[in-house]
């Protein structure tokens, strides 16, 4: 079953494609990752869906729900955590979580059983009197989730989730997220400019400038944008070149990069007797995005 479904989606500014026909969809339960530069369209996007802004043109539905018809209805099943938070500083975790479930006209009973699930998984014993103000950047994005999370939303959208926090908050946040895919069967949207965190996604739709370049998994893209690469770590030498003869290769301060695929083995067994300092480097993500765009993203 499709949790989200795109088609022909338009986003214009006068004279600017924000977001130029882009058709999409998420199934329920997998984790989806927007894979692009800032200003690609991802946070637009991402406001259409949500219902934060109006599209120009195209139809979305969500869990068949028709967006500018069934807004409210959608809202019920969204959960959102957006690039900023948009919790009070000078109120306690505590204080900010039990706001935000009474916008939702949940009793403080309804909303402290909400948030038992999180209280182990998220950490949140530690922080729960503590000003939001003064929270670390990691603690912060922490509480933003389980505050997306207090009224059991069927969706959660995360709009550059990590950036800005240092690697080990990084970590701690998809660790968060991880738990959400494997124990809540939380259907994921994420929209991200960081390569690795495309890694275990189910899907990725890379856009550039407004409009989708490539949609597969991780896996499919790599295979159709990239090449395994044999890494040979030796000196510059005629022999070696010698071997390499009638090879596409490239040298490189200390070793020979040679383009290959199924036949990597069988080339290594052949020529043993020279080839004893090496490995096998299979493409990234980041070859896809410069392959298909030609630009690099941050990593």
């Amino acid at each position: 079953m499709y949790a989200i479904e795109v088609e022909h989606l338009v986003k214009k500014y006068k004279e600017h494609l924000a977001v130029n026909d882009i058709s999409f969809g998420v199934r329920e339960g997998e984790l989806f990752a927007f894979l692009g530069e800032n200003g690609a369209g991802k946070s637009t996007t991402i406001n259409i869906l949500c219902t934060i802004l109006k599209k120009t043109s195209g139809s979305v539905s969500i869990f068949g729900k028709e967006l500018g018809k069934q807004d409210d209805a959608i809202r019920d099943m969204i959960g959102i955590v957006f690039q900023n938070s948009v919790l009070d500083g000078k109120l306690t975790v505590k204080e900010n979580l039990f706001t935000r479930g009474s916008y939702y006209g949940m009793s403080k009973s309804r909303i402290q059983e909400q948030l038992s699930p999180f209280m182990e998984a998220f950490e949140l014993d530690e922080i729960w009197n503590r000003r939001y103000e003064r929270l670390s950047g990691g603690q912060r994005r922490r509480v933003d989730i389980v505050r997306a999370l207090i009224h059991a939303p069927r969706i959660l959208f995360l709009d550059e989730p990590t950036t800005g926090l240092d690697p080990m908050s990084r970590k701690l946040v998809w660790n968060y997220i991880s738990y959400l895919r494997k124990n809540r069967g939380i259907t994921i949207f994420l929209t991200t400019h960081y390569m690795e965190e495309t890694r275990d996604a189910d899907n990725v739709v890379i856009l550039d400038q407004g409009r989708i370049v490539a949609a597969d998994t991780p896996v499919g893209l790599k295979s159709r944008y990239t090449s395994t690469k044999l890494i040979w770590y030796t000196g510059q030498s005629a022999q070696a070149e010698q071997l390499l003869a009638g090879r596409d290769f490239s040298y490189e301060a200390d070793h020979y990069a040679i383009p290959m695929e199924a036949e990597i083995t069988e080339f290594l067994y052949q020529h043993r007797h020279m080839i004893q300092d090496y490995e096998v480097v299979k493409g990234s993500m980041d070859d896809v995005f410069l392959k298909l765009t030609g630009k690099e993203l941050a990593s």
